[in-house]
């Protein structure tokens, strides 16, 4: 398979209420969807509280589910290639959670143990056709669909900001991932036709119009994930503290092109100038692409494109062979304005902004010269969270 096509709401919602009826035995009386995430500009500085600009994708997460008349949550997740997996945990009604095995329902535990209301007993069901482990944020469609089951199946609506900070809060404390607010915040308030500019420090967010007849996103998963030991991205938002502290700013958010050259005097280690330098510049890279989009001004955002992936492959150093030979490949190809890695890096996928006409072209070229397996999918950018009627 080299195209990824979205299943749609109405297939999923479907396959999720027929799985749950075959193994509850009941109708489900709750249903949400949570979308996955292409960041389109902003990588490596949600956590400096920087600007970052992601679209919510057309691929989704559905749970569906009921009370159960148990103190315990019952989960029965059904994974892209068809594989059922299955957890379940005291309700939050008559425990105190904690993380454990099964690792993959850490992130739906976290979400039950931080919603604002004690959760009774339930069966839940959950589809996703999010492509996992590909940098499209699979673990925050997750968690935000599971928060918006759960105001579904409780009545207690939140408000949709806290309601991503309260997900954040979760993957931080149960699975254990330090990640910046982004995910959950696009997957939450995501608009189609608009990419979210949002303010990471004051989480202010704007949304941005992405209209074009003949331009378009084009997705390119690597299909490559490298093995890490696991402290890479910590690593690098330990690094930006640490040039943070010495510049004596709350985070690189408040820093500038002068504050670099501070660092230096300082004879900071390396690294972390290099961090700094990344963060910097792509937070001004970020508010300039949020301007120049609706103006349709594409070949300079495609421009800037091409610059965030050199300070991501050069600076944070969270680039792989794959994604760089991506890049050439579309740098070579006609139609493209700009292209770059997306996500935390080390595989994943590379985004290309790109005139319509030439997707095919640029599909060819890129099948004929990578030495991975890619696999493509065309962006529109899509609604975030919501609760679907269950009719």
């Amino acid at each position: 398979m080299t195209e990824a096509v979205a299943k749609g709401e109405s297939t999923l919602l479907c396959e999720a209420r027929d799985k749950f009826v075959a193994a509850f035995g009941c109708e489900p009386t709750a249903a949400s969807a949570a979308p996955g995430r292409v960041n389109l500009i902003g990588e490596h500085v949600d956590y400096c509280e920087g600007f970052v600009l992601p679209v919510a994708l057309p691929f989704l997460t559905i749970v569906v589910g009921a009370y159960n008349n148990t103190d315990e949550c019952r989960i029965l997740s059904i994974l892209a290639n068809g594989q059922e997996v299955e957890a379940s945990f005291p309700a939050s009604s008559v425990a105190a959670l904690t993380p454990g095995e099964p690792a993959w329902a850490n992130y739906v535990k976290g979400v039950v143990a931080n919603f604002p209301s004690k959760v009774r007993g339930f069966d839940a069901v959950v589809v996703s056709d999010v492509p996992m482990g590909s940098g499209v944020s699979s673990s925050a469609s997750l968690e935000v669909a599971f928060f918006t089951f759960l105001e579904a199946l409780t009545g207690n609506r939140v408000d949709p900001v806290e309601k991503a900070q309260l997900c954040q809060k979760a993957e931080h404390e149960f699975p254990g991932m330090p990640c910046g607010i982004m995910d959950q915040f696009i997957v939450t308030l995501a608009k189609k036709d608009h990419a979210l500019l949002i303010d990471c420090r004051s989480l202010v967010s704007t949304q941005i119009p992405v209209e074009s007849e003949d331009a378009v996103i084009l997705v390119v998963n690597s299909n490559v994930k490298h093995q890490l030991t696991g402290s890479e991205y910590p690593q690098r938002r330990a690094q930006c503290q640490e040039a943070a502290k010495k510049l004596k700013i709350p985070s690189l958010r408040s820093a500038d092109v002068e504050d670099l050259e501070e660092l230096k005097l300082q004879n900071c280690d390396a690294l972390v100038q290099k961090r700094a330098k990344h963060v910097v510049e792509e937070i001004a890279r970020t508010e300039e692409v949020a301007q120049l989009l609706p103006q349709k001004e594409f070949d300079v955002v495609g421009q800037l494109f091409y610059k965030s992936h050199e300070s991501l492959s050069k600076l944070m150093e969270v680039s792989c062979p794959e994604l760089d030979q991506l890049v050439d490949i579309m740098r070579s190809s006609p139609g493209v304005y700009g292209a770059r890695m997306t996500g935390g890096g080390f595989g994943g996928c590379v985004i290309a902004l790109m005139k319509k006409e030439y997707v095919n072209v640029v599909k060819e070229n890129v099948i004929s010269q990578y030495k991975g397996h890619p696999i493509f999918f065309v962006c529109r950018p899509s609604d975030g969270a919501r609760i679907l009627q269950l009719a």
